[in-house]
């Protein structure tokens, strides 16, 4: 944690000497990597509970799917508070994230972790960055994700502009009640406190109304939900498309075979949708 906490510090002091939308703007070539370990069974415990998961004996079961994304999260930290990095980390909203996973990763696995940037895109509300996170074992790479993290600012694009997706009316299967600390009690377990997401005053310096839940958390409380047999899943695309203001009340649904899920409110508002392949 002492490494994140310096990440954070950096970002914090950094993000205001940087300028999202720069047409010259380039990412670093750096690959960060964190030597082979397993996963610690305590914040892994952690985890499980905060996020659904099923409660197992350590080393009995693979890893939640999302997990290895939260074990290489200071990597990512690291890297998009470094001084080449040029959008500013503060402010920064996850839109989506796609994992593949080649095989089941259990828990006792000496997970050696890469993360590094791929690219910068025009978004119609900023900039977006492209992450990738690697995990290997034993040189094998058994999972990987992408991820889009937005960094806001004026575009001349509009809302009207922009194509408006269509999200399927998928069925309800469960409501859940957010209380308005899940922020700081994810960010705790996750290691993520970015301000967006920890009290209503900073998440408003960021033009939030109120602190927003993390995509990550809603994300993996899905799943929990989707895996009825946890290692079955291959692949996952989650899109981010409203942020959840906490406190809140959201409602979980899926199609009848478990393979496209979505949250949302009160008033049909989407916040998260998704799409999983299963192992055949």
């Amino acid at each position: 944690m002492t490494s994140l906490s310096a990440s954070l510090i950096r970002g914090a002091v950094t993000s205001p000497f940087k300028h999202a939308g720069r047409p010259d703007a380039t990412l670093p070539t750096t690959r960060l990597t964190l030597r082979p370990a397993p996963a610690a069974p305590g914040p892994l415990a952690a985890y499980r509970s905060i996020c659904s998961f099923p409660t197992t004996a350590y080393g009995s079961g693979p890893l939640p799917l999302t997990y290895p994304h939260v074990l290489a999260f200071p990597l990512a930290m690291r890297l998009m508070t470094g001084r080449d990095f040029p959008l500013p980390v503060a402010g920064l909203v996850h839109t989506w994230i796609e994992i593949a996973v080649r095989r089941p990763v259990q828990a006792g696995e000496p997970l050696e972790l890469t993360v590094y940037a791929v690219e910068l895109t025009p978004h119609r509300r900023g900039t977006e960055v492209t992450m990738v996170t690697e995990a290997r074992v034993g040189g094998e790479l058994v999972w990987e994700s992408r991820s889009g993290y937005l960094s806001r600012h004026a575009t001349e694009a509009t809302e009207e502009s922009a194509e408006k997706a269509r999200h399927p009316d998928l069925p309800a299967v469960a409501e859940w009640r957010l209380p308005g600390d899940l922020g700081r009690r994810y960010g705790a377990v996750s290691g993520d406190r970015n301000p967006i997401h920890l009290h209503p005053l900073t998440a408003r310096l960021f033009g939030f109304p109120r602190a927003i839940a993390h995509g990550m958390w809603t994300v993996a409380r899905c799943l929990a939900e989707v895996d009825g047999q946890p290692g079955e899943l291959r692949t996952v695309r989650a899109e981010f498309k409203a942020p959840v203001l906490l406190p809140a009340t959201v409602t979980y649904a899926a199609d009848a075979a478990g393979n496209a899920f979505g949250l949302r409110s009160a008033g049909g508002r989407v916040h998260l949708t998704g799409t999983v392949t299963r192992a055949s």
